[in-house]
């Protein structure tokens, strides 16, 4: 996608005058966003992008915040607009994602770009969330059969769980979302063709709670309590025996998030542009 991308980027110029423009604004100093922040950048880089990177110290008040993004709403040279979560907590975070214009929303997270997906929009007048968009194209990449299937989503956030399901649902499968206070887990996920799990809770989902054959999509980022390295929501050793297909972590949705972070911001420069 970044090779794809990158060629796009570079002709750019000759139509547009520039290259597209993602500002980032990271307030605080907490470590999971640094790194996030920096690793964005760097795929920007490789992209072609024009990459802006706001520090704000965690004191900041929301009003600065506030701001700040109103100021870089009214840039005509900023294309793109993305608040690194989570925030401080004297900083609302609803406010901040409705302060975003809906156009410069990378992240997919305002109202109104939330409605547009719900109400089926025509796909230029919003932008989808990055990690479900890359979920669907991780699936679609591994030739895994959506339409008729049995989709199992563990997780209701806006951020991921719901919008995926949506995402799938537009895609004919048949979703079952799961949540902390569903009963018998295990006997609805050993039915799903597809899980995607995105709970936050290390090697929750093991093998027995699979059957064969199952695409597995696991967009935890955990602390392995046994080794304290980085690891999934899913019990990778236990169930990649079982899975046609399963997303390793690190290295597999993450990524991909940011690979569509890049296309998002290329989406919303191009319809500034009028070539859409």
């Amino acid at each position: 996608m970044k090779a794809e991308m990158a060629e796009q980027v570079s002709s750019f110029p000759a139509k547009y005058g520039r290259v597209p423009h993602l500002v980032v604004i990271l307030v605080g100093d907490d470590l999971g966003s640094q790194t996030y922040v920096r690793n964005k950048a760097k795929a920007c880089d490789v992209v072609g992008i024009k990459n802006t990177t706001i520090r704000m110290p965690a004191e900041t008040p929301q009003a600065a915040l506030l701001a700040k993004i109103a100021e870089l709403n009214a840039d005509p040279e900023v294309d793109g607009i993305l608040v690194q979560l989570p925030l401080p907590r004297q900083i609302s975070e609803p406010k901040v994602i409705e302060a975003i214009a809906q156009e410069k929303d990378v992240d997919g997270f305002h109202p109104l770009n939330t409605a547009a997906m719900w109400q089926k929009r025509p796909n230029s007048s919003y932008t989808i969330p990055c990690t479900p968009k890359g979920i669907i194209k991780l699936l679609d990449e591994a030739k895994v059969p959506i339409e008729g299937k049995k989709a199992v989503v563990i997780g209701r956030s806006q951020i991921v769980g719901l919008p995926v399901s949506k995402l799938l649902l537009d895609r004919n499968a048949t979703v079952t979302i799961c949540h902390s206070r569903t009963k018998d887990l295990a006997e609805i996920t050993r039915q799903a063709d597809i899980l995607v799990v995105a709970i936050g809770r290390p090697k929750f989902v093991t093998g027995d709670m699979v059957k064969e054959g199952v695409a597995v999509i696991d967009v935890g980022m955990d602390k392995d309590p046994d080794t304290g390295k980085l690891c999934g929501d899913v019990d990778f050793a236990s169930v990649e025996p079982k899975a046609s297909a399963i997303t390793p972590v690190p290295g597999g949705v993450g990524p991909m998030t940011i690979a569509c972070l890049m296309e998002n911001t290329i989406e919303r420069f191009l319809v500034k542009m009028g070539a859409e």
